[in-house]
């Protein structure tokens, strides 16, 4: 199974131990395959380096450049395929770029307005928890 996570997921699963965190583990030991790009992997170093989420980062032990190196050896990096709009909200489109140039299966989002878009191209747009269900299906 092929997988996109939006940067809302990737961050909880780095930052905190619930059910994005199991989601990434849980598919690093099964048949699953994670997929970014360049673009994401930029917004998840441009989150991550706000002044907010340091204190958890400092509890992780870890930096935010040690992060992002984490995540990216588990992801494979693909460029994105430049789309028109889709998405409620222009920024999401590189999510659902992405995933089209990974021929990803799912898009993994905590983002009510992407998952309004549902599915694109066949790649479903669905939550962590649906998520954990598919993953535990393969």
């Amino acid at each position: 199974m092929r997988l996109v996570l939006d940067t809302n997921v990737v961050i909880s699963a780095l930052l905190w131990r619930g059910s994005p965190n199991k989601l990434l583990r849980g598919g690093l030991e099964s048949n699953v395959r994670f997929f970014t790009s360049s673009p994401l992997l930029a917004e998840l170093t441009d989150v991550l380096s706000r002044p907010k989420l340091q204190r958890q980062i400092v509890r992780e032990g870890l930096s935010v450049s040690q992060l992002i190196g984490n995540y990216s050896a588990s992801a494979t990096r693909v460029e994105p395929f430049r789309i028109p709009p889709i998405a409620p909200d222009p920024d999401d489109d590189m999510v659902i770029g992405t995933a089209l140039a990974a021929k990803a299966d799912l898009i993994v989002t905590g983002d009510r307005a992407l998952r309004s878009v549902a599915q694109h191209q066949g790649i479903r747009i669905i939550s962590v928890a649906e998520a954990l269900e598919a993953v535990a299906n393969v």
